[in-house]
């Protein structure tokens, strides 16, 4: 009996894997910086494009996509805060608040200024995700895009 070689996926090889990780941990570091992804690119040793289809391909969403939601995950925590929104816009690096408000609106559901209000009314909004490890955590309280939530067929 003839058993082939696992192939990889591409995108999915221990060493694309490596270098991409590589690239998420430095987005997670300079998230309040502009999104700079031929910059990343030239650091991976990959071409703009393929480092996109590739991270797309581990990590399920764009560099940008990342991005936003590494951006809003630290709004939620600044918004809990002392800061208002405005303020917490640019400490994430968001160009301007509407844009800021748009995305926050589109992840989590609420305007930043409705969450500050919940969470200093003392509703508690992470519910149940205190005590996972923060790895799980994140994966668990991610948001999600209305875009990218899968499609469930009709009956």
């Amino acid at each position: 009996m003839d058993i082939a070689p696992a192939r990889s996926t591409p995108g999915k090889r221990p060493a694309d894997v490596a270098r991409l990780r590589r690239v998420r941990d430095l987005i997670d570091r300079t998230y309040a910086a502009p999104l700079d992804v031929v910059a990343l690119a030239r650091g991976a040793g990959m071409a703009p494009g393929c480092l996109s289809r590739r991270f797309r391909a581990v990590y399920g969403q764009s560099p940008y996509a990342y991005l936003t939601a590494r951006r809003v995950d630290r709004a939620t925590l600044l918004l809990r805060g002392e800061l208002g929104p405005d303020a917490v816009s640019a400490a994430v690096g968001c160009a301007t608040p509407g844009i800021f408000t748009a995305r926050f609106t589109e992840l989590v559901g609420l305007t930043p200024e409705r969450f500050r209000r919940l969470t200093k009314d003392g509703a508690d909004t992470a519910d149940g995700i205190e005590g996972l490890p923060p790895c799980l955590a994140q994966r668990v309280a991610r948001a999600v895009r209305n875009q990218e939530a899968r499609h469930r067929p009709g009956p």
